[in-house]
């Protein structure tokens, strides 16, 4: 069984290396960079096993990019101080959401309705679209980028029906199928980044009940993170657009 490895950054200006990685789940990190050949200074390194790779990586790259803690300790807020990172943030917003189901969608009113005829009326005056005009008319940025599996599930299908309601409140909502996510090498896991030095990661039961936010602000871990967002919005598709195309693959 192959390791999760997830790349955790690199330095290099034009994306190569060197760059560590992280072995999920695990102490081990994989640090990549040009191997050093020269034989008199690889006389000179201690323990070097036979098949061991010396390879030369700068400080920057482990100070940026390396771990800072042997371990570290999740802060975890509940959901009412999660709530109000949405009312103090200060610039910009971005989630990815990456699920099959949220049961929190469920309970609304309105997605029995859309099950049982395939639409709804969007309520544009609810809590979050007002929250959220009030916050996009500061100036403020919110954007999400959702991933949807080859065939959709309701629960997918359901906040794309509902993506006018978050635009019609100054979102930027985006969407990616999920093999495109997959060749971006996105994780499996919901997080929200408030001002790009806060991130939000969701924790969810087995019954898709979010119980509760991971809060992370070590800079290396927040720029992981960023870079994550980086990677989804590239190449995302502008929610009407993703529409047409989820309508065009059911017609097929």
């Amino acid at each position: 069984m192959s390791r999760n490895i997830r790349f955790n950054g690199t330095d290099s200006k034009n994306g190569g290396c060197p760059a560590v990685h992280e072995v999920v789940g695990t102490d081990e990190f994989i640090v990549q960079g040009l191997p050093l050949t020269d034989p008199d200074e690889v006389a000179k390194l201690r323990f070097l096993g036979p098949d061991d790779v010396a390879v030369l990586v700068p400080r920057e790259t482990l100070v940026n990019h390396g771990p800072k803690e042997l371990e570290r300790v999740p802060k975890l807020i509940d959901l009412e101080e999660f709530g109000r990172l949405f009312e103090t943030f200060e610039h910009t917003a971005w989630r990815l959401e990456t699920r099959g189901r949220y049961q929190s969608d469920t309970e609304d009113p309105t997605y029995d309705e859309f099950v049982r005829t395939g639409r709804f009326d969007l309520d544009t005056e609810d809590a979050w679209s007002q929250l959220m005009r009030r916050q996009t008319s500061a100036g403020k940025t919110v954007g999400r980028v959702r991933i949807v599996d080859a065939s959709p599930t309701t629960g997918q299908l359901f906040l794309l029906a509902d993506a006018p309601r978050n635009a019609a409140a100054g979102e930027d909502i985006r969407y990616l199928w999920r093999q495109d996510a997959d060749a971006r090498n996105l994780p499996a896991e919901d997080f929200w980044i408030f001002d790009s030095r806060l991130v939000a990661v969701l924790r969810f039961d087995e019954s898709d009940v979010l119980l509760a936010a991971e809060v992370i602000t070590e800079p290396a871990e927040v720029n992981r993170y960023m870079q994550l967002r980086d990677a989804a919005t590239h190449g995302a598709v502008a929610y009407d657009l993703f529409a047409e195309q989820v309508a065009t693959a059911s017609d097929q």
